[in-house]
């Protein structure tokens, strides 16, 4: 039998549960699996909204990402230079040449703070800050300890980034952070968004603007940041509207990892990979996947995408190889905890065809949807030795499938 090489770039979520799951179906004399990434640091990274918080710490949620791949994967640290779509090969940055039979995309996306004027200039880790990375987490962590009142914004400069909820929770705990240490009447919390609601989708949009209004944080819609003027204390965007602050947590543009934007026909614009957003197969040729934040693709860019993906992934994979149609069946599948402050969290799931409704998840005796409970907050809190235990290494979580259950919900509200 002739030994297939499968080529994964990115030893993050995607990569790696790929990895794992694709050594589950074919023995190491059928395939060869390759994992590259730049680093061996493998961060948790929904733990990140806690860290500012000293709710968790960077070294509780950073982990060796060759530790996570099973037996017989290779792992090779060396940044990507880029792919050869035509000659089915890629460069990595030490000279190496890998030629792939089949290539999976699961890089992520990185952040792009330099496209925004001003933002890493004077003030960055000092008044202006950024919970998406490990050190901007932990250096919030140390301003916020130290904050002693004055206006707090929390910013998106645009779509798409990481987990889109995560600004929204980040609000939340802040305003349960600053009533635990006193000082929540001297405090001022604004919340501003490019987008003209404070979510997405409109059910849920009501539903988490309904939040931040009972929790005193004012909501500024429509504001695409143009600077961040750090010594003058000043959000500026592109139609000249400013905001003021005293302490800003930023969400800096995202795109796609650098390697993307010097391989011609793999990615778009941003340097996101445009795949079938069914299938996942590549547009750029049919043995390129991608998984993840790689995927250019119109869902959120959250773990729980990554997990429900990985499974269309990797059959697809296999049926590709075997000369099989391929499954078409990744609906979009979303599943996001949003951690609402005082031991309480709000759960939706959602696909590309149907908005975060009311209800309960996975049947109608499960967590409750779109509702504060303790019951949801517990359930962020475990899916951390989930995510280590069981999502990392490939296994399928009981009654929780890649197509988005649709008992328990309140389609009604819908309407």
């Amino acid at each position: 039998m002739v030994t297939k090489r499968i080529v994964i770039l990115g030893g993050g979520t995607g990569g790696t549960l790929s990895a794992n799951r694709l050594r589950r179906v074919y023995p190491k004399e059928e395939a060869e699996i390759v994992v590259v990434d730049q680093n061996d640091d493998h961060v948790y990274q929904p733990g990140l909204l806690f860290v500012p918080f000293g709710l968790a710490h960077p070294e509780e949620i950073v982990r060796s990402r060759r530790h996570q791949l099973h037996n017989d994967i290779e792992f090779r640290q060396v940044p990507v230079d880029r792919v050869d779509v035509g000659g089915d090969c890629v460069h990595l940055e030490d000279g190496t040449v890998l030629d792939y039979d089949v290539l999976v995309i699961a890089t992520g996306s990185i952040l792009v703070e330099e496209e925004t004027e001003g933002l890493t200039g004077p003030g960055w880790m000092e008044k202006v800050f950024t919970f998406y990375d490990v050190a901007g987490a932990a250096g919030l962590h140390n301003a916020l300890e130290a904050f002693d009142g004055g206006r707090v914004v929390v910013n998106v400069v645009d779509m798409p980034i990481k987990c889109p909820v995560a600004p929204l929770e980040f609000c939340f705990l802040a305003d349960w952070f600053f009533q635990q240490v006193g000082i929540r009447e001297h405090v001022e919390l604004t919340y501003v968004t490019p987008l003209d609601g404070a979510f997405t989708k409109p059910v849920a949009s009501q539903r988490l603007a309904g939040l931040l209004e009972e929790k005193g944080v004012a909501l500024v819609t429509e504001f695409n940041t143009g600077e961040v003027d750090g010594p003058g204390g000043r959000l500026v965007s592109y139609d000249q509207r400013e905001v003021g602050f005293d302490l800003a947590v930023v969400v800096p543009l995202h795109g796609g990892a650098s390697y993307v934007g010097r391989s011609p026909g793999l990615g778009d614009e941003l340097g996101f990979v445009l795949v079938d957003e069914h299938t996942l197969q590549s547009a750029a040729k049919p043995n390129i996947f991608a998984i993840g934040d790689a995927a250019g693709i119109p869902t959120s860019k959250a773990g729980s995408v990554t997990h429900f993906e990985g499974e269309v992934l990797v059959e697809n994979i296999r049926r590709f190889l075997t000369n099989e149609p391929l499954d078409g069946s990744f609906d979009g599948h979303t599943n996001c905890f949003i951690e609402t402050g005082f031991g309480k969290a709000l759960l939706i799931d959602f696909n590309y065809d149907t908005e975060p409704l009311p209800g309960h998840f996975p049947t109608s005796v499960g967590l409750p949807l779109l509702k504060e409970s303790r019951l949801n907050h517990l359930g962020k809190l475990m899916f951390q030795p989930l995510y280590w235990h069981s999502l990392l290494p490939g296994r399928d979580l009981p009654g929780v499938g890649s197509a988005m259950p649709v008992r328990g919900k309140d389609i009604e509200a819908a309407r």
